[in-house]
């Protein structure tokens, strides 16, 4: 019984998953180089865990000029 030859359909078939596969893989590449960047700099991440943030917290210093403009 001689080998079939490859049909025109499975050869395209093939092109667009390993273009897909290609896709996807550069996703999880830049997802994984984002996390990896975010990580090294854990200095400057602020958790939210329900309490008030200092960097979130207005300055004292520009309080009064804000209470003078809300009046």
């Amino acid at each position: 019984m001689p080998m079939q030859t490859e049909h025109e359909l499975h050869r395209r078939r093939r092109s667009r998953n390993v273009g897909l596969g290609l896709v996807l893989a550069g996703f999880v590449v830049l997802v994984f180089g984002l996390t990896v960047v975010k990580v090294k700099q854990g200095d400057m991440m602020e958790a939210y865990d329900h309490q008030p943030r200092v960097s979130e917290l207005p300055r004292e210093d520009a309080l009064p000029a804000a209470e003078e403009a809300g009046e």
